[in-house]
């Protein structure tokens, strides 16, 4: 590792930053890569009983996943985020240790995890801490979901503990997600939404045989090139004043022996969709079966969604979140919902408001992920400030 700026370890013995940036750089010591929690759910839980949170620890499978509750009545506010982190990649090419949380002369604290998302959870319990100690008297009820499998397949996590919720008639109003969600400067951009995600895995069969004697074989590559043509140049929809068009991409082909004169027998194609309101889940898989039955292929296609898409509309937890965005930063924050998929994708389809803010993200999943300290003290208070316009009484 080589650094040729003055840097230091974020320890509590070095004195003159927040309780935020303390709290996050505990959690970055956690090893946390998915799905191992690493301790972190249990760091958390210390602070939400000391404030009176009914904690639930719910275990499913490998997965570790925390759900805290304060107060019994509605609205009930939720603060969702994930403790697990993507690899390091080669530790080696940081310029610090990954899991040493490490602050440098540039204002920033470096770490996996600082940006995506172990600051954004801890600005989630000190803005909780502060509005606390000022409202203890408050409406409604905050509560805490978080869970080690956001950054893996999220099978058993968010999904897991929303499904325990319903089961039960627990239902969330608000939900706020500490994803990174500013692009250039803190709360440019809140996502008020997301695109679905539909995969799509097509074998397309033809017959194998001598590339000398192709009257004898039929090839699937060559068959497959008129549908995958119509498929990638169709115009799915227009999208609409919250979304973007519906977007078609093949990510994997594979085909052949490997030998140079053996034509293929099989043909595999991996694609996805991202599509917005305008189309359903059906309304893809019966124009895309129509597209290749149109040119009479012989096939078996099998789909996996990964989400639906969802909007927050304008409303309280909207204005709540662009009102104390300008209040601490003076940015007027833009709502969108372009990007990939999060968790909100479990947590909106029953009936909650989702929306997901948080530190720039400009390092997350990279090699020297960074958060800046300042813009983690001013997350914190947007944070409260939320809770203050939503459930001060």
């Amino acid at each position: 590792m080589t650094d040729s700026q003055p840097s230091f370890e974020l320890t509590r013995d070095v004195k003159g930053y927040s309780e935020t940036a303390y709290l996050t750089a505990d959690l970055i010591r956690l090893a946390s890569v998915t799905p191992n929690d690493a301790g972190c759910q249990e760091l958390l839980i210390a602070r939400l009983e000391a404030l009176g949170f009914v904690v639930e620890r719910m275990q499913f499978e490998e997965v570790t996943n925390l759900w805290a509750r304060k107060g019994t009545d509605g609205p009930l506010l939720a603060f969702a985020g994930h403790t697990d982190v993507v690899p390091t990649g080669p530790e080696a090419k940081w310029s610090s240790a990954p899991f040493i949380p490490t602050v440098k002369a540039d204002g920033h604290l470096y770490g996996r995890g600082t940006a995506d998302m172990k600051g954004s959870i801890a600005a989630f319990i000190t803005a909780t801490e502060r509005f606390l100690a000022a409202t203890p008297n408050h409406q409604g009820s905050i509560a805490y979901l978080i869970t080690s499998d956001e950054e893996g397949p999220a099978h058993n996590g968010t999904v897991k503990v929303i499904e325990t919720l319903e089961a039960r008639n627990e239902k969330i109003d608000w939900c706020l997600i500490g994803e990174p969600s500013s692009t250039n400067t803190l709360g440019d951009v809140i996502k008020n939404g997301r695109r679905g995600s539909l995969h799509g895995n097509l074998t397309i069969k033809g017959i194998q045989g001598h590339v000398a004697y192709p009257h004898l074989a039929a090839n699937p590559v060559h068959l497959a090139v008129p549908a995958l043509l119509d498929l990638s140049t169709e115009v799915w929809d227009q999208g609409n004043e919250f979304f973007p068009a519906t977007t078609f991409q093949i990510t994997n082909i594979h085909a052949g022996t490997g030998s140079t004169n053996v034509i293929p027998g099989e043909k595999e194609v991996m694609f996805n969709f991202r599509f917005c309101t305008e189309l359903t889940e059906d309304d893809i898989k019966s124009r895309v079966t129509a597209i290749l039955d149109k040119h009479k292929l012989n096939y078996d296609l099998h789909w996996h969604l990964s989400g639906l898409p969802f909007l927050t509309q304008p409303g309280p937890l909207v204005h709540a979140a662009v009102a104390a965005i300008k209040e601490v930063t003076g940015t007027d924050a833009e709502l969108s919902t372009t990007g990939g998929t999060s968790d909100g994708r479990f947590i909106a389809p029953t009936g909650a408001r989702v929306l997901e803010l948080g530190p720039i993200n400009a390092t997350i999943h990279k090699l020297d992920e960074c958060v800046c300290i300042k813009d983690l003290d001013k997350l914190s208070e947007v944070y409260e400030r939320i809770l203050q316009k939503l459930l001060a009484s």
